[in-house]
């Protein structure tokens, strides 16, 4: 379901759409298996979401489905009033430091991809700031 079909609670708006995303990123994009814009309860301060999805292992000899490994997206709701000056550091600054960890995380080692990994974005008072958040 695109994210111009699904209804978020008034007073409320994502600060990014897939067309951003996928302007930004070009052809790392191919290795996103979800982008999810997420309609649920506020997220506070994080206004962008990435995690790394590893293979699983699997006891029933099916083996790993291809399509679950990559990049899961989450792009919160975020109050409307704030959309416009968060979409623009966003667009400028977090985009491009997601272009980065991406790049880096696909050339990372084994061992890197064995592991989930979560690296979130968070806005506050207009300061910016991201780092990983790995369970």
């Amino acid at each position: 379901m695109s994210a111009r079909n699904r209804h978020l609670p008034p007073g409320y708006s994502w600060p990014l759409t897939s067309t951003d995303l996928t302007e930004s990123l070009g052809p790392l994009m191919t290795h996103v298996t979800e982008v999810r814009f997420l309609t649920g309860r506020d997220a506070g301060t994080i206004v962008l979401g990435v995690a790394w999805v590893p293979p699983r292992s699997s006891n029933d000899d099916r083996g790993t489905d291809p399509d679950s490994v990559g990049f899961r997206m989450d792009v919160p709701m975020i109050p409307t009033p704030a959309r416009a000056p968060t979409r623009a550091v966003l667009r400028t600054r977090a985009l491009p430091q997601l272009h980065t960890w991406m790049t880096q995380a696909l050339t990372a080692g084994e061992t890197w991809h064995l592991a989930p990994h979560d690296h979130l974005w968070r806005l506050t008072d207009g300061h910016l700031t991201h780092r990983d958040e790995t369970p």
